[in-house]
């Protein structure tokens, strides 16, 4: 058994696995694996902003320091400001503590190595070990030998001088009216300073966290509240993060949303016009829209596919040598300039494209048409694997073979929640909604009757 998911540990806060004591193992666990490292290690540990944050932090640093292990605190960040600062400050792991798109109910854990990169699903799989099977019970450093925690005040100060420096140094954003919905979440007092230090006139949304409204009818999970107020102030353009604004998804100034399939076209499309495409190649995962590979392809962009989530990413961008690579859902990476999966800095990359062009953004953002997509979401009590249903992976097979070549299926389990999810891709939309209820059929006689 795993603790992880697809992307790091979550749960509801105050229930296993995210209760002090899981979490105290888990910081004991951290720090062992941080000691076979590095002769001197540290890690830094920050979070977003929901109330539990607090308690997790704590206990996370109480494990760690029990271990002879020192901590720095950075208190509410970016996850992708977190794994930037674990990269200069040359800490041996770093620490995010947050549930990204999540509500405030949930928590969780995303863990960096020195490189700023997502941790190995091996070094993964050693963590839960040392966790559940509590191997380090028995190891206690006493009198001076236990750790220490610091808090680096300067920590939000040095990630938006980092933002500011990325965006050309020719271009600035004076003249340009900006929205910005930071979700209540962890870039509320990141993202507006940055826009502003540029030149824009910023009009923030999400900035007042009170620990339970991250995510509340705002940021990217709901962005109707940008769109409106794009279109009320006439602004050229908005931009709206998550939780831990390591996604972006962007109004442009006629109010359409822009998600990241989308984003990445418009960036692609742009990066091989300036030769910054390396190998001409862009990673998507399973979720990414037909219509933008064949978009794409007619661009003279190759793509590489991945499963789903930005750890599957990541490692297809390092191990393949290719600068960028992104989800539809707005998490995106630019692997020349960050480590992680960056919010800001993705609205920062598609601003410059607005700016370097002079064109209004609705008139360079529509590249392709998507091709419709059905979502549904079923709750699940376990996620046995569909492995062991033959039926319906056959049932899916046959829907899928009715499209005749213009749509798909996609049956996965969430990495995050527990529910089974289905999306439905075609071309030619006339039959998704009875191939959903087919599908719905056939779950509930094999899943939910295993």
């Amino acid at each position: 058994m795993s603790l992880f998911g697809t992307d790091g540990i979550r749960g509801v806060a105050n229930r296993e696995p995210m209760t002090s004591e899981t979490i105290t193992r888990l910081g004991r666990a951290l720090a062992f694996v941080a000691r076979k490292s590095s002769t001197h290690p540290t890690i830094l540990i920050g979070k977003d902003t929901r109330l539990s944050g607090y308690m997790i932090e704590t206990a996370l640093a109480s494990g760690i320091c029990s271990m002879g292990v020192d901590v720095f605190l950075v208190g509410p960040l970016p996850t992708s400001g977190i794994s930037w600062l674990t990269q200069k400050k040359r800490v041996t792991r770093g620490v995010a503590i947050t549930a990204s798109h999540n509500s405030y109910r949930d928590n969780g854990i995303k863990i960096f190595n020195e490189k700023g990169q997502k941790i190995s699903k091996e070094e993964e799989e050693l963590l839960s070990r040392l966790v559940l099977e509590r191997h380090l019970d028995s190891l206690r450093p006493i009198e001076d030998n236990v750790g220490k925690a610091t808090r680096v005040d300067a920590a939000v100060d040095r990630y938006i001088d980092y933002l500011a420096e990325a965006f050309p140094s020719i271009l600035d954003l004076k003249g340009m009216t900006i929205v910005v919905d930071c979700a209540h979440g962890a870039s509320y007092q990141v993202a507006p300073r940055v826009f502003d230090r540029l030149g824009a006139r910023v009009i923030p949304l999400g900035i007042f966290p009170s620990g339970t409204n991250i995510n509340e009818g705002c940021g990217s999970e709901h962005p109707e509240l940008l769109r409106e107020t794009v279109l009320g102030v006439k602004a050229d353009l908005g931009v709206a993060f998550d939780g831990d604004a390591d996604r972006c998804v962007v109004v442009d100034d006629e109010g359409c949303l822009l998600d990241g399939d989308h984003l990445m076209a418009l960036l692609a499309s742009a990066f091989l016009k300036k030769d910054q495409l390396k190998k001409k190649t862009v990673v998507l995962t399973e979720m990414s829209n037909s219509a933008l590979i064949h978009f794409l392809k007619a661009e003279g962009i190759q793509t590489k596919k991945v499963s789903i989530g930005d750890q599957n990413v990541s490692a297809a961008l390092y191990e393949e040598g290719l600068s960028m690579g992104g989800e539809q859902s707005g998490h995106i990476l630019f692997s020349d300039c960050s480590a992680t999966v960056d919010g800001v800095l993705t609205a920062l990359q598609v601003i410059a494209v607005v700016r370097e062009t002079g064109i209004r953004l609705h008139q360079l953002a529509h590249l392709f048409k998507p091709w419709p997509q059905l979502l549904k979401n079923i709750p699940v009590r376990e996620k046995v694997p569909l492995e062991n249903f033959p039926s319906l992976l056959a049932t899916v097979e046959r829907l899928q073979n009715d499209f005749q070549g213009t749509g798909r299926i996609l049956l996965r389990y969430s990495g995050t929640e527990p529910k089974l999810r289905i999306m439905i891709e075609s071309k030619n939309p006339e039959k998704m909604e009875g191939a959903l209820q087919v599908l719905e059929k056939e779950i509930q006689k094999t899943i939910f009757q295993a």
